[in-house]
């Protein structure tokens, strides 16, 4: 319902009811002013991307105050993570209100936090962060649309991870300090995670079978994905080794201190970067992730396909693995040219045989 009525004092009302029934009223000098007023609400509403008035004034800063609010039953590393990139886009955008977010800012602000030296890989989290969060004003009718698209996507970044050498896993290895050696055997030849390897238990390891149950990320939080907990098979030779340190230094966890309990990742981490240095030809910024890129390329070079491997490193989809490790499956023009081949080559032999040449 909508109207138009001259006041006393010879301004034009134009009024409306939402949806919900509330009404809205604003005041022009000209009545055509008004009548455009009511037709561009009007066609809003029909198209379906009307903004409550009051909504349109609302802060990117309030409504992720909101936000958050309502991401807070999500497990508490989630929520820091989510807080900490939440800072990155409050410094830019927290007292724009979300209509004024346009797209071309978006990109400069992408651009801007490149330029000053952060990783695409964080710049595109903290960039899928404010998508996720404006995508959310759309969902909840605060913003028409969302300024964040392909469009405006600062990319992914190539993942090209640095893979070790055999000879310098076995050297960080004898480097760590030995309550810590199993850590390096976990990530390199198991591909867990630095979290998963703190939060291993003895009795998620079945040594008799050779079998790695993951179920927990340091200090004791359930694992967020069913591919996270699947099961790795491991040689007898890794189990052996395993239980030889598990005997060594007791506890409830695999990798512990020297007095059997157990240590943060952080303390995982700090050991590694303390002791890169020493190994022949790791670069400075090797980490324990880059492990799990050596046990990737262990499975690739053995000849394991994708599905497979993608399994081993429990990841969701093969899209993930292919995304970061395409380029350690060998290279397959010669495989398809032979395949080619060997069909052409069984056509001729078929012709000679019947005396066509």
């Amino acid at each position: 319902m909508a109207s138009i009525t001259k006041r006393p004092d010879g301004v034009w009302r134009a009024r409306y009811r939402d949806a919900a029934g509330k009404e809205h009223a604003r005041h022009f000098r000209r009545k055509v002013e008004a009548q455009a007023w009511l037709d561009g609400v009007t066609a809003s509403l029909v198209r379906g991307d009307y903004v409550d008035p009051r909504d349109a004034r609302k802060t990117v800063g309030e409504w992720c105050d909101e936000w958050l609010a309502g991401y807070a039953s999500r497990r508490a590393s989630t929520v820091r993570q989510a807080k900490v990139q939440i800072r990155l886009i409050r410094a830019e955008f927290g007292d724009v209100p979300l209509v004024a977010v346009k797209p071309s800012a978006v990109k400069a602000w992408t651009a801007r936090l490149k330029a000053e030296g952060l990783s695409d890989s964080y710049v595109y989290a903290v960039y899928r962060r404010l998508a996720q969060i404006m995508g959310d004003a759309v969902h909840d009718g605060l913003i028409p649309r969302s300024p964040c698209s392909r469009k405006t996507s600062p990319g992914q970044a190539d993942q090209r991870p640095y893979v070790a050498t055999t000879a310098q896993v076995w050297g960080l290895f004898d480097a760590m300090p030995d309550h810590l050696r199993p850590a390096i055997l976990l990530g390199a030849f198991a591909g867990l995670r630095v979290s998963e390897a703190a939060a291993l238990r003895v009795s998620d390891v079945d040594f008799m079978r050779g079998l790695i149950q993951p179920a927990m990320q340091y200090p004791a939080e359930p694992l967020k994905t069913e591919e996270s907990r699947r099961a790795i098979p491991i040689p007898r030779e890794l189990s052996l080794e395993l239980a030889g340190f598990v005997e060594r230094f007791g506890g409830e966890f695999v990798v512990t201190n020297e007095i059997g309990r157990q240590v943060s990742p952080w303390t995982i981490e700090r050991a590694v970067r303390a002791r890169r240095a020493g190994v022949d030809g790791l670069p400075d910024g090797f980490r324990f992730h880059d492990l799990r890129h050596f046990y990737a390329s262990l499975l690739i070079g053995s000849g394991l396909d994708v599905k497979v491997v993608q399994a081993r490193l429990r990841h969701k989809n093969a899209t993930t693995t292919l995304r970061t490790y395409a380029h350690l499956w060998p290279d397959t023009d010669e495989s398809a040219r032979a395949a080619v081949a060997v069909v052409l080559a069984a056509r001729a032999d078929s012709l000679r045989t019947e005396g066509v040449f």
